[in-house]
């Protein structure tokens, strides 16, 4: 007992937090957001709010992207700069896609300490991108994109995202023993090695360039049976016939018409072209696999995990259909950390009550929109009973003149 309070003491004592961010009302004095787009007028303008659902008015206060089809870019530096090396990096934010979205980012970036935040770009390097993205029906996913030796790498699994209108935890936390796991609500959704699921190596083994398929390789299955014969009788039946049932019409005039002749029909007595049976072929060696050897390229690399500056914290989008509030972002080396960090920004009940007033909010607006309808309906049919008494008069009016 005393050995595992001595563990966790220890734990609790070497756990780092990098970075936090609750979005308070003093958010701007640690936020930039960059010169980008704005010189092009398609530079979006954040707004600080909860939005219209929320589990606490003020606490749930983040920032939300808040006209359509702009850019987006916003940074914020971190107290120190820091390096993973052995240890778990996790990264983790809250997003609410207030819009319905359609078409747009919600992902969060890792930057180095050099940021140049005035600049901040889609050209910025970075060294991680993590966070859902949508647009139309075809792309509804969680990118996890690592940047390896000046590549940007994208994750060879599809990780389907939240597209609802409510707030989502997205977790990603990297380990030192090159393995990952991405979460969303505290929920694992996805994890495995990064050697397997990024190209951050080239294969191991690659095919012996040296070698190749003899040319006597047989690998057809199956041959023709070199003793089935056509029948001599095969080609007689045509593969179309006059219309039996057809008959001339009675209007048909041969001088004006032409001579009649019955429509073509398919014969239900022809065979088709005639073709060999097939045998099992007795030359048959199997398909030819090509000679593997080991890759000259293939590097080992146990530092896949590794990111020595990070440094800086960004938002950089594009959103065609702007409303996305993102918030409570932390980066840790410990996992507990941030699970602690979720019961206290957003703990359940705060969940129920943003659900309890989403709910509300749909059924008030299903409502005006069906009073809408309805007064729409009265207003045409007040006007179709308008232009028939209209009608109604011009009739009596006319019979009066006559």
């Amino acid at each position: 007992m005393k050995l595992l309070l001595a563990i966790l003491i220890v734990s609790i004592a070497s756990a780092h937090i990098y970075f936090q961010e609750t979005f308070d009302d003093s958010y701007d004095s640690r936020w930039v957001v960059s010169e980008w787009k704005k010189s092009s007028g398609t530079a979006g303008t954040w707004k600080h709010t909860a939005g219209d659902w929320y589990g606490d008015a003020e606490k749930d206060k983040g920032i939300q992207t808040s006209q359509d089809a702009r850019f987006y870019a916003i940074s914020s530096k971190m107290k120190k700069p820091f390096s993973n090396e052995k240890k778990d990096l996790v990264l983790q934010f809250s997003v609410k896609h207030t819009q319905k979205i359609d078409c747009g980012g919600g992902y969060i970036k890792l930057l180095g300490s050099d940021l140049d935040q005035k600049d901040f770009s889609g050209d910025s390097p970075y060294a991680i991108m993590f966070g859902p993205d949508v647009c139309g029906t075809s792309t509804k996913r969680v990118h996890v994109i690592f940047t390896y030796k000046g590549k940007n790498l994208l994750t060879k699994k599809t990780i389907p995202c939240e597209t609802d209108q409510l707030t989502h935890i997205y977790t990603l936390i990297v380990h030192p023993d090159n393995t990952y796991e991405v979460r969303i609500d505290g929920d694992k959704k996805e994890s495995g090695k990064l050697e397997d699921d990024w190209d951050f190596l080239p294969p191991k083994e690659i095919k012996d360039p040296s070698k190749s398929k003899p040319k006597d390789w047989v690998d057809d299955a199956k041959i023709d049976d070199p003793n089935d014969k056509k029948p001599s009788d095969w080609d007689k039946t045509p593969a179309k016939i006059a219309d039996p049932e057809a008959e001339k019409p009675d209007d048909w005039d041969d001088e004006a018409d032409g001579e009649w002749e019955a429509p073509m029909i398919d014969n239900p007595e022809y065979k088709g072209e005639w073709k060999p049976k097939k045998i099992a072929n007795p030359d048959y060696k199997g398909p030819w696999e090509h000679p593997m050897i080991p890759n000259p390229d293939f590097v080992e690399d146990k530092k896949l995990y590794l990111h020595t500056d990070i440094g800086s914290v960004g938002f950089e989008l594009w959103q065609v259909k702007a409303g996305s509030i993102f918030d409570n972002i932390i980066v840790t080396d410990d996992v507990h950390e941030a699970e602690k960090f979720i019961k206290d920004t957003f703990p359940s009940k705060s969940r129920d009550h943003e659900k309890s007033m989403f709910e509300e909010s749909e059924k008030k607006e299903r409502e005006a929109q069906e009073a809408a309808r309805k007064k729409d309906e009265e207003a045409r049919k007040a006007k179709e009973s308008e232009d028939e008494d209209d009608d109604d008069e011009d009739d009596d009016k006319h019979k009066d003149e006559l």
